[in-house]
């Protein structure tokens, strides 16, 4: 049995990236040899760095013909809808199209051959089922949960998401700005990291990230491997996010946190998350229980400084961090790409 596999982003090494290589993971474990389209055999190895993990049985070829001599065709879209050939064939969107004419004639016909739409949360199938007039359904991202473990933890505030500025900018500048406040208010014991891939898009931002975290304690992490960011996600204490902020969830979701593997993978490590309170970070904490919303910037400082003073409280949250963490775990991934398939 032959599948293929589409990604036009699998060069940002991101979390939707890592979702398309464990559907083809699944996919070998299923019986299949599996190809991936994608001109250039480096990227392998570079997915593995990121990622950490065997690829064996996949194969990265020019063209996989959209299924065509295939028997299953798991094709991430850009917005478009494509003719597929394959005997069953699988449209994941892992971003929240909107305002692309979704429901066109053309479209309708093309999606006659999709077996089934995929999206990464209810957050992206909201916008997606509006768009395109269908039904799709949810599967979470796999998050190798079992991995991450917490270790001794440091005064240490983490980040991890790429610095590119393509369509969802990830706001490392406003995680700066407010670390700076809450060193001056007399935590200068503390450090921020900021850890992501520099592969794509990152222009001249990262030089104007290091103006403006000047002398402060704060780390950049050019393109981590897996082992690094482990003990990163291990070590820290909080985890921040200010992804969507300034944006608007309705107008501009693609803004937004579409899920966020990088929460997750912290909250397996024991990591308090204090994040953005929009898009896809609202289905995975609990506000309160397992970490924290923040709406207005302020607040980011001051939920984080009223949990540093009660050693309990902060206990009670890393503890539920990491249970809440095991509902995406590989295994509830691997169940239901089968199931599908």
């Amino acid at each position: 049995m032959r599948a293929a596999i589409y990604n036009p982003y699998l060069d940002t090494l991101g979390g939707g990236e890592l979702y398309s290589l464990e559907v083809g993971r699944v996919l070998v474990r299923a019986g299949y040899q599996v190809d991936v389209e994608w001109r250039g055999a480096k990227i392998k190895d570079k997915l593995i760095g990121r990622f950490g993990f065997d690829l064996s049985g996949i194969d990265f070829v020019d063209d996989v013909k959209k299924g065509d001599g295939y028997d299953v065709c798991f094709w991430v879209s850009d917005g478009s809808i494509p003719v597929l050939h394959s005997r069953k064939n699988f449209l994941h969107f892992q971003i929240p199209f909107h305002g692309v004419k979704g429901r066109s004639l053309m479209n309708k016909m093309k999606l006659f051959r999709i077996n089934k739409i995929i999206c990464n949360s209810y957050f992206t199938k909201n916008f997606i089922d509006r768009e395109f007039g269908v039904k799709s359904v949810v599967l979470y991202p796999p998050v190798n949960v079992e991995k991450i473990k917490p270790r001794r933890k440091t005064k240490t505030i983490l980040f991890v998401g790429r610095f590119s500025q393509l369509t969802q900018a990830k706001n490392q500048d406003v995680l700066i700005r407010a670390f700076k406040k809450f060193y001056d208010r007399g935590y200068k014991d503390w450090e921020l990291i900021l850890a992501g891939g520099i592969e794509v898009g990152v222009g001249d931002y990262l030089e104007k990230l290091k103006v403006l975290a000047g002398s402060y304690p704060i780390k950049i992490i050019k393109s981590p491997g897996y082992a690094e960011l482990r003990e990163l996600f291990g070590s820290a204490k909080f985890f921040w996010s200010a992804v969507g902020f300034g944006a608007s969830e309705e107008k501009e979701p693609e803004k937004m946190e579409h899920f966020g593997i990088s929460v997750v993978e912290a909250m397996a490590g024991g990591c308090v998350p204090i994040v953005f309170g929009a898009g896809g970070h609202t289905e995975i904490i609990s506000d309160g229980k397992d970490g924290f919303f923040w709406k207005k910037l302020p607040d980011l400082v001051k939920i984080t400084k009223a949990v540093i003073l009660d050693n309990k409280c902060y206990r009670d949250l890393s503890k539920e961090a990491v249970l809440r963490s095991k509902s995406f775990s590989y295994g509830r991934f691997e169940q239901h790409v089968k199931k599908y398939i």
